[in-house]
């Protein structure tokens, strides 16, 4: 919390600062969906709602739903037989949903219908007999979730350099997949390598990665070099939000991750005039305005906003949660 009589404070205080918002920033219509999931169900039902995993990756939107009854777990062991489970929006492996209908639970799949999309490609790739190479971060549940619909057959790339390494069957008979909440220019790198390896590689009609961290990564850059600082709100296991401080330490601007106002460091902004900011696709948008009303306190701000396109997608819910 910024206090401008504590020293560290007062010494980045009384200075006019202008703030650079990048636009489109915060909820994606897969994110929006994924809670709206979460809210119907337990207004809804009497009985605990439980979800795999958090919903999305944000501490702040995960607190709120547990403070209203939603109960996280990690594995479907903790849920009770023929209980209401929700899928988190990262998606889940065959292996799960064969667990589910094991312990006779109540699914609701929250899953992105981007998410699904690749899945529904990783199978039907590796039911044409190719070598799956997925792009993504080993340990990600949307990247375990994928990996899982066939094991056997699909390889992760996490760099570049892993390219050289990827063992295949066949040379002539590789597909490539990504995951969703990727870096577009480091995926392009490896894409590249992967090409050049595999003369023959084949790959989906239209990006994986979806079109809002593409368009959170667009604005971010269109303001980034004109800024002396970039923050980032969201949450660290948040990629999509990781992937924004790269890119603007990339361009050669200093850049932080944070959850909320109170993680703002006085020592961030020595001899900063002008502030990019954003947030990450998970991270609600009411966490900005906090973020921008501690920097008041500090002394004049001006608001830029710079939108590069304006989102309209919008993803119904599943059948057994739509509101009658």
């Amino acid at each position: 919390m910024i206090n401008v009589h504590d020293p560290a404070w007062a010494a980045v205080a009384g200075v006019s600062r202008t703030i650079l918002l990048a636009a489109p920033r915060s909820f994606c219509a897969g994110v929006e969906r994924a809670i709206e999931v979460v809210d119907q169900l337990l207004a809804q039902r009497e009985d605990p709602i439980y979800v795999r995993k958090q919903i999305v990756h944000n501490t702040h939107v995960v607190a709120d739903l547990e403070s209203r009854g939603a109960v996280f777990v990690d594995e479907l062991d903790a849920v009770p037989q023929g209980a209401t489970v929700v899928f988190s929006a990262h998606g889940v492996s065959p292996a799960v949903r064969t667990e589910a209908a094991r312990r006779g639970l109540d699914v609701v799949d929250a899953t992105c219908p981007l998410v699904a999309k690749v899945h529904a490609e990783a199978k039907r790739y590796a039911g044409r007999g190719d070598t799956v190479v997925l792009i993504g971060h080993a340990g990600h549940e949307e990247v375990e979730g994928t990996l899982g619909e066939a094991p056997s057959q699909t390889v992760l790339v996490e760099s570049v350099e892993d390219v050289a390494r990827v063992q295949v069957a066949d040379p002539t008979r590789v597909s490539y997949l990504t995951q969703t909440t990727l870096s577009v220019d480091e995926t392009a790198d490896i894409l590249t390598a992967l090409r050049a390896r595999f003369s023959q590689l084949k790959g989906p009609d239209s990006a994986d990665i979806c079109y809002a961290t593409t368009n959170r990564q667009d604005a971010l850059a269109a303001i980034a070099s004109e800024s002396d600082l970039v923050l980032v709100v969201g949450s660290t296991n948040s990629s999509n939000s990781v992937r924004l401080v790269e890119l603007a330490r990339r361009q050669g601007t200093p850049a932080y991750l944070l959850d909320d106002a109170d993680g703002l460091r006085p020592a961030w902004l020595n001899d900063v005039r002008v502030i990019g900011l954003t947030a990450g696709a998970s991270a609600p948008p009411r966490l900005v305005n906090g973020v921008i009303a501690a920097l008041e306190r500090l002394g004049p701000l001006e608001m830029v906003e710079r939108e590069i396109t304006r989102e309209t997608i919008h993803f119904t819910l599943p059948t057994a949660v739509r509101p009658l």
